[in-house]
């Protein structure tokens, strides 16, 4: 029903609607992925993010969103390069630096400029030199040729109309030996038409999910080894308060999904 670049725009229009609400310190109560108000700290929390976590980022960086947490299971090291695939207001990039320490780098990759104005504000706050953010494309990275050890995303990949494009991309930016942990919502039953067809529910992280064996099948044909794709064990509480009374957790669950450039 609607072409690639309508849903690019959906998707831009609403998390600039969400960073603006951010930067003005007023998403304490209504963020998440889906459209249910919901408060940051609470669903934080129930992603997998610790207490410490929250209260050692700044504060606007953390609105709430994403269906897990990328870095429980990324296993970063000393020294490692991050790249965080639509960082938003970059929190998971300022916790990603904290696991790397000051001899690692991370980059945060964002289409939405306001999102990008709000991550490069908290990292002036911050005061961090080996953290940026910059504007683009998940499918069309500013990233050079195998530069990054780790690749991170939070409920991002599922908004973009082209993934196996973005999985190649992916592949493209890691150095050899480099792995892949995101979280992202995918499809374990065939979604309702009606939903699939709807901007709001496309950009709410639900009508764009794509099947867990596509999913691996992208992942393979990017040339990634050692695919793993693991269901998150509260997911049904996580995705089910996003659109109430469609039962969406029938249809989409909140995944682990990792991966290794050999």
């Amino acid at each position: 029903m609607f072409d690639k670049e309508e849903k690019r725009e959906a998707v831009r229009d609403r998390y600039a609607e969400i960073a603006q609400e951010a930067a003005a310190s007023d998403c304490s109560a209504e963020c998440g992925c889906g459209e249910a108000p919901l408060d940051k700290s609470v669903v934080s929390v129930m992603l997998g993010y610790e207490q410490d976590d929250l209260e050692n980022t700044p504060d606007e960086a953390n609105m709430g969103l994403g269906c897990g947490n990328p870095l429980a299971i990324a296993a970063l090291k000393d020294g490692e390069t991050v790249l965080d695939l639509g960082s938003g207001g970059g929190f998971d990039c300022f916790l990603a630096r904290r696991q790397v320490g000051e001899t690692g780098y991370v980059i945060g990759v964002d289409m939405t400029p306001d999102m990008i104005r709000l991550a490069r504000d908290n990292a002036k706050k911050s005061g961090f030199d080996n953290l940026e953010f910059r504007l683009g494309e998940i499918e069309h990275l500013p990233v050079a040729d195998g530069c990054v050890d780790v690749l991170i995303s939070n409920c991002v990949i599922n908004l973009s109309p082209d993934k196996e494009q973005v999985f190649k991309e992916a592949f493209r930016v890691l150095r050899p030996g480099g792995r892949l942990s995101v979280s992202d919502v995918v499809a374990t039953a065939e979604i309702p038409q009606h939903i699939v067809d709807d901007l709001k529910m496309i950009s709410s992280c639900i009508g764009g999910a794509e099947q867990v064996k596509v999913i691996h099948s992208m992942l393979e044909n990017a040339g990634f080894n050692d695919i793993r794709m693991t269901p998150k064990d509260n997911s049904d509480q996580i995705v089910g308060a996003w659109a109430p009374g469609y039962s969406i957790e029938k249809y989409i669950a909140s995944y682990i999904i990792e991966a290794v450039k050999q």
